[in-house]
């Protein structure tokens, strides 16, 4: 914290990244209300994700090719103004899915720019540790976020709610885009064809892991909602322990450093909490089994981050990162699926059971292709372009 900026940049990022907690929940909320079905509201929300998941390389990339300012700016635009038609406009089910799709697209690549920034910002001895607060840090969007759109709907609506969601995305994201070092940031741009940066071993074993490991929570997600019933305030602490959890592990893993060990072991955490909630049953049982499972999601996710650093040139880091967010995406939707499916089936236990075999699939994965990863415990050293 005490490098030059650093703190500037990571207050702006968060601030930037914090509508990601609310969005999701914001928008199923609003089309539920005006469209008058949960299944228009899957719609749009699948045509919300949908939109990142394709557009996140291709923008990402655009930072090298445009610049940063540009590209962060065009987006924000283009963003907040799909969401705010989306808010105010009486729409059809096909023209909200389209709205949401561009809204989508459109989100500003803070995450890709962030973490290519990180390494002109802090020592490279120090970057696993910096990678793992942010992991850490980006819990508490996980942690108010929706809690707070709950109450924004409740008190103002869901447009209204929707609009103040888009009003701290202006906020934050100008609070980032602004940002002098942010302003300041020149990627060369890549010499590759766009994805060639998935022929890295390294990059696809952390878009395949992160797509396991993101599926993973989002079964678990919706196994505990369908436990305690839609709506229960029960659901909302189990998960927000979890997230709780997850803030613990990220602050207390911070400065270990990263072997080729590190991604699976970290898993197994997770797999042995996630293990525990399909054994215990009730809100302390459950809320204990996700609180320990959090102690491994931050440095999970702190360990992708750190093999990306030290194993892409940093004219294709940006463009690696979209992918990994890609994966995530995929990851989110695909095990949300699978759970819905197990818990129509059998029940929320059904559900877990299916987040267990996901995280017990990331973990062994990475366990079985570690040699793929860098080996990180002299620190993050910069790749060589070529």
């Amino acid at each position: 914290m005490r490098a030059p900026g650093l703190a500037h940049i990571l207050i702006a990022q968060l601030a930037a990244r914090f509508p990601a907690g609310m969005y999701s929940l914001g928008i199923l909320m609003h089309v539920r209300a005006t469209q008058g079905s949960y299944t228009a509201a899957g719609l749009v929300l699948a045509a919300f994700s949908i939109g990142m998941a394709v557009a996140g390389p291709v923008v990402s990339r655009l930072l090298s090719r445009l610049g940063t300012f540009r590209v962060l700016t065009a987006t924000l635009l283009i963003s907040v103004t799909a969401f705010a038609l989306l808010a105010l406009l009486p729409l059809p089910l096909a023209g909200a899915m389209a709205l949401a799709g561009l809204g989508g697209a459109a989100m500003p690549p803070v995450i890709p720019a962030v973490r290519t920034l990180y390494p002109q910002l802090a020592p490279q001895h120090l970057l696993t540790g910096l990678f793992s607060l942010d992991a850490a840090l980006q819990e508490i969007i996980w942690i108010i976020g929706p809690v707070a759109i709950t109450l924004l709907v409740g008190t103002l609506g869901s447009g209204p709610a929707l609009l103040v969601v888009i009003g701290i995305q202006i906020v934050g994201g100008l609070l980032f885009i602004l940002a002098r070092r942010v302003r300041q940031l020149r990627i060369p741009p890549t010499t590759r064809r766009f994805g060639r940066v998935l022929a890295n071993p390294s990059v696809l074993l952390m878009t395949v892991t992160s797509l396991l490991m993101i599926g993973a929570f989002a079964a678990m997600e919706a196994a505990i909602v369908a436990s305690f019933g839609d709506g229960s305030v029960q659901a909302g602490g189990v998960l927000a322990l979890s997230a709780v959890g997850s803030l613990m592990g990220g602050l207390a893993a911070g400065n270990r450093p990263i072997s080729r060990w590190s991604l699976a072991l970290r898993m197994l955490v997770v797999v042995a909490g996630f293990g525990l909630a399909a054994i215990l049953s009730g809100f302390w049982g459950l809320a204990l089994a996700l609180f320990l499972a959090g102690f491994g999601i931050a440095p999970a996710l702190a360990a992708v981050s750190s093999v990306i650093a030290g194993s892409v040139p940093f004219s294709d880091t940006a463009e690696a990162y979209g992918w990994i967010g890609t994966g995530q995406l995929l990851g989110a939707s695909f095990g949300s699926a699978l759970a819905g499916i197990a818990i129509d089936t059998g029940g929320g236990h059904a559900g877990i059971l299916v987040a267990v075999a996901i995280a017990g699939s990331a973990a062994l994965v990475a366990l079985v292709f570690r040699d793929a990863q860098p080996d990180l415990r002299g620190g993050i050293v910069a790749v060589r372009e070529g």
